[in-house]
């Protein structure tokens, strides 16, 4: 069995992987684009300084994960640690021992420290945007209902300009990963 440093020796490049994405690179660059880094030098001086690297499960034709890598990627390179990527469904045995509430949710930020101990987990969303998301899900009709998959699209289709333009929605998840990180890196002292 691979362990988690493994599977991240062996990933891609955050910044590749988005470079080389086929279903929401534009969406994602959009986001890349639009988001501004809060000046946060406690937290960017502790990733400097322990040094982490960070294992991302996702898939790009993820929403989520289209939203919240450019975020991440914003802070590995501010912060010069490294993030590579895992492909969930290429070997879904990595993703099933990080099942969120019983599922293959994504994507799954994981925290590792140089000796490739896994620290901490993150994702796929922050408590705000759970919340949220799960709250349109609650609105649209029972899975049998013939217009269920024609609304769920229309809801999927809604989140995804919501994502590439929602600015609170950014800060959320930046915030969510800097308190998940930052609690986990401080025990390391």
């Amino acid at each position: 069995m691979k362990t988690e440093e493994q599977y991240y020796q062996e990933g891609i490049a955050l910044a590749d992987y988005m470079e080389g994405m086929a279903t929401h690179k534009e969406n994602s660059r959009k986001v890349y684009d639009g988001f501004k880094l809060p000046q946060d030098d406690e937290f960017i001086a502790l990733l400097r300084e322990k040094q982490p690297h960070i294992l991302v499960i996702t898939e790009d034709w993820c929403g989520d994960a289209m939203m919240n890598n450019p975020i991440l990627l914003h802070i590995v390179e501010a912060a010069g640690v490294g993030a590579r990527v895992a492909y969930r469904d290429a070997d879904t045995e990595l993703i099933d021992r990080w099942l969120t509430n019983g599922g293959r949710s994504i994507p799954v930020y994981l925290l590792l420290n140089q000796s490739g101990d896994v620290l901490e987990k993150w994702g796929p969303r922050s408590p705000e945007l759970q919340e949220y998301v799960m709250e349109q899900k609650e609105a649209l009709p029972p899975k049998e209902a013939p217009d269920f998959e024609e609304k769920q699209k229309a809801l999927f289709k809604k989140l995804y300009g919501e994502y590439t333009s929602n600015l609170d929605y950014w800060l959320w998840t930046y915030e969510d990963i800097r308190k998940t990180f930052m609690a986990a890196l401080q025990k390391q002292n």
